[in-house]
C-alpha cells in the first residue's frame, strides 16, 4: 500500500479521486447480480476529464435539445417535425410530447425522442446500445399514442464526448412484442377506474 499526503477534502484530492474506484465509489459500481452501475460509466466519463454535471437535467435538455435535432437531421437526412402534444384517438387522456416527428407519404410513420443526459448516463447508452430501464414507458408510449408509428429513433447527445457525441438507438414497433397494445388496455383501464373514483368524489 502507498501513502499519498493528501489533504482531504481539498482541491487536490478532489483531482486525484477523478477516474479511480473509492470506497464510497465501489458502492455505486458494485452490483450483486453482476451488470454494472452508474459509477462504472462515472469513472469512464471522469477518465475522458469530463467534469461532474452540475447543470440542472431538465435545463441542460432543454438547452441542447434544438442542436441534437439539427444533427439527427444531418446524419439522417430526415426533416422532423416539432408539435406539442400528441393525443390518441383511443381515449383523450391518452398523450405523448413528442421530440419530433417525421412523414412518410402522408403519415407520422418515425418519430424522434432526445436525450441530453450526463456523461455517464450517455456513456452508458453508447457502449449498452439500449434505451435505459427508466425510459421504457415513455418509448412504448410513443407507440401508443400513435398507432402509425413504426420507428422511434432513440438519440443521446453530449457534445462533450468528443468521439461520439450522437448516438441513436431505433425502436420499431415489432420489437415491442404487442406492448403497445397491452399498455393501451392497461391505460384505458386505469382510467375507466380513475372517472369512476373522481364521479364518487364529487359532490
Amino acid at each position: 500500500m502507498k501513502i499519498k499526503h493528501i489533504e482531504q477534502g481539498s482541491d487536490e484530492w478532489f483531482e486525484f479521486r477523478k477516474g479511480k474506484i473509492s470506497g464510497t465509489r465501489l458502492g455505486d459500481i458494485y452490483a450483486k447480480r453482476g451488470g454494472r452501475k452508474q459509477g462504472f460509466y462515472e469513472v469512464i466519463a471522469e477518465r475522458l476529464a469530463i467534469d461532474a454535471d452540475e447543470e440542472n437535467a431538465a435545463a441542460r435538455g432543454l438547452r441542447l435539445e434544438e442542436d441534437a435535432v439539427i444533427v439527427f437531421e444531418q446524419v439522417y437526412g430526415k426533416k422532423v417535425d416539432r408539435v406539442g402534444v400528441c393525443v390518441s384517438d383511443a381515449h383523450e387522456s391518452i398523450i405523448n410530447s413528442p421530440d419530433g416527428l417525421i412523414k412518410n407519404k402522408g403519415k407520422y410513420t418515425e418519430a424522434l425522442e432526445i436525450k441530453c443526459l450526463g456523461s455517464a448516463s450517455h456513456i452508458e447508452a453508447v457502449i449498452t446500445n439500449q434505451v435505459p430501464d427508466k425510459f421504457t414507458t415513455q418509448k412504448i408510449q410513443y407507440f401508443v399514442v400513435n398507432p402509425d408509428l413504426q420507428t422511434l429513433y432513440f438519440a443521446f447527445y453530449d457534445p462533450r464526448i468528443a468521439s461520439v457525441p450522437f448516438h441513436v438507438i431505433e425502436v420499431t414497433r415489432d420489437s415491442l412484442d404487442g406492448l403497445p397494445e397491452q399498455f393501451l388496455q392497461f391505460q384505458l383501464e386505469q382510467l375507466r377506474e380513475i372517472d369512476t373514483i373522481v364521479e364518487e368524489l364529487s359532490f
